[in-house]
């Protein structure tokens, strides 16, 4: 029987769960990890940096639903990649760490990289474990997906020193463990379920507010159906965005501020996988006489912060699926329809006081430009502070994560990682990210990724030459005259991203912003186009979550 080392039973184990794709950045460490793929058809996309590499694993799981997996080597490579853990442990989002550690036989002598790797993790993983014999490597591996993909999904992580990856063993040594998850999922308490379907046929001003664990759930159709059915207005927020199309008839889309009429003018709350964090001002948007249904497939989120009315534990698919057959038809409900006015209306007459025309360009005009040239059909990601704001804003959200951004942690950087992966999920569609010109830089020089593996995705940088959002906190905290630390400079990305071998161009007025967005589609390559927008204009939510403390 032929021998197999640690790393060829990494992608084994990698290989039955149908992986495609590594994330990482190489180190002796996790060597055997990327000899073995070259023989097992697994690709590894090597990035320069580890956060991009987890990042990148992060954004692959919202774009195919599938676990992303990243490898880092031990010490500084699992170091750099801790932001990125902890977005997607804030978001929920399924993520397999594989990490190099020094050997088990140099422990407390002082070997190179050596420190307490599975302390940092646990904080923020799931699941976090050493596997201390190379036999054992497969069940490990089976018990972290299990973990991760199990309720609500997350991150976890799995340390194989560096002894216990290099030493090899007869392959029969080595149980593959099968049939090791279940499809299994908790479809709510009946009585629950009876009241929960009352209270909303009882309602006069129904809403639903569709968060990230529709996603996880894969629950579009059925809250398409759902809706439909009781003919109330949707929602969708955060990972959530997209699971009902924002061009359906009961979607209403747009900024906190234009929503927040629908959201405290209903009557009843039906929560789906969404959490009452501070983005919804910890459930405070809807106090009594308001009654909230909150559903969740973690049992502990019930209750957070807002005590639900009816609270259910359950699926969300199948949870709507139950409550189609339980509540009255109701298509026709007149407050859907003016809910979804009120927030037009909203969204209308704010656009109406921007300069669009002007110079400086107006952020709005820009994500709009995009959004005319690249229309429905593209993936989305927004990273930054305002930026994100704007983006997440106009972008339509037509299919589920098409439209990306950072989750309650509120880590800036994600973006080109995220796009990344959106075109490597889907390089049929287009690919655009829009970044502010500081949480560009965190990772831009992930532009080398793209080139390197041929992922012409199109960066539309807002560049306020500042870290905007934080400039104008200080801006309204302390005056105009006491900002400090917050002022970049007009920072050329462009000729960076052209130096690294993609297409660059500078936009300084409103009428460039079209052709050379055309212009970098038909390039074939990785684009910046780099925007200078005016310095001055905060998004309204900023200015409204400075004034209230929120930030």
């Amino acid at each position: 029987m032929s021998e197999m080392d640690g790393g060829q039973l990494v992608v084994k184990a990698l290989l039955q769960e149908g992986v495609r794709y590594i994330f990482s950045l190489s180190g002796g460490h996790i060597a055997p990890i990327y000899n073995a793929s070259l023989d097992e058809g697994i690709k590894i996309i090597d990035t320069r940096h580890e956060q991009a590499a987890a990042h990148m694993a992060e954004g692959w799981s919202y774009v195919t639903g599938r676990m992303g997996v990243c490898a880092v080597t031990a010490g500084p490579g699992l170091t750099d990649a801790v932001t990125a853990i902890a977005n997607a442990h804030q978001s929920n989002a399924p993520l397999l760490v594989l990490g190099g550690r020094s050997a088990l036989a140099e422990n407390d002598i002082g070997s190179l990289q050596d420190i307490d790797q599975l302390a940092l993790m646990k904080p923020i993983t799931k699941w976090a474990r050493i596997c201390h014999h190379t036999h054992r490597i497969p069940e490990y591996i089976a018990m972290a997906y299990r973990q991760a993909l199990s309720g609500r999904p997350g991150p976890v992580y799995l340390e194989i020193p560096m002894d216990i990856m290099y030493a090899k063993i007869d392959e029969g040594e080595a149980p593959f463990p099968t049939r090791y998850r279940t499809a299994a999922r908790p479809n709510g308490d009946p009585e629950a379920l009876a009241s929960a379907a009352e209270m909303l046929a009882g309602a006069e001003r129904p809403l639903i507010l569709a968060g990230s664990g529709c996603l996880w759930a894969r629950a579009g159709e059925a809250l398409k159906a759902f809706a439909e059915r009781a003919g109330i207005p949707v929602i969708t927020r955060t990972g959530g965005r997209g699971v009902l199309p924002d061009s359906h008839s009961l979607a209403i889309s747009g900024s906190m501020l234009q929503t927040l009429s629908p959201v405290t003018m209903a009557d009843t709350i039906l929560a789906l996988g969404t959490r009452f964090n501070f983005m919804l001002a910890y459930g405070k948007l809807f106090p009594p006489p308001t009654r909230v249904i909150q559903v969740d497939i973690e049992p502990t989120e019930l209750g957070f912060n807002r005590g639900p009315d009816v609270g259910v534990w359950g699926d969300i698919k199948l949870v709507l699926e139950d409550l189609i057959r339980r509540v009255p038809e109701n298509r026709e409900r007149a407050w859907a329809a003016e809910a979804k006015q009120m927030v037009e209306a909203a969204v209308e007459a704010e656009r109406s006081t921007y300069a669009l025309d002007g110079v400086p360009i107006h952020p709005r005009r820009l994500v709009e430009d995009v959004r005319d040239v690249v229309g429905g059909e593209a993936n989305y990601v927004c990273d930054g502070g305002d930026s994100m704001l704007w983006g997440s804003e106009v972008f339509p959200a037509e299919r589920p994560a098409s439209v990306l951004s950072t989750g309650p942690l509120g880590c800036l950087g994600v973006g080109l990682p995220f796009a990344l992966a959106a075109k490597l999920a889907a390089p049929e569609r287009n690919v655009v990210l829009l970044s502010g010109d500081g949480s560009f830089g965190l990772n831009g020089m992930e532009i080398d990724t793209a080139v390197r593996h041929n992922l012409p995705v199109v960066c539309v940088i807002a560049n306020d030459q500042a870290w905007g959002m934080v400039k104008h906190g200080q801006e309204m905290l302390f005056g105009h005259d006491r900002t400090c630390g917050t002022e970049l400079g007009v920072v050329r990305y462009d000729l960076m991203t052209q130096g690294l071998g993609g297409h660059g161009e500078f936009v300084e007025r409103p009428e460039e912003i079209k052709p050379a967005l055309e212009r970098a589609l038909k390039s074939g390559k990785v684009s910046c186009i780099n925007v200078m927008v005016d310095p001055s204009l905060p998004h309204p939510v900023t200015k409204y979550a400075t004034e209230s403390g929120l930030l």
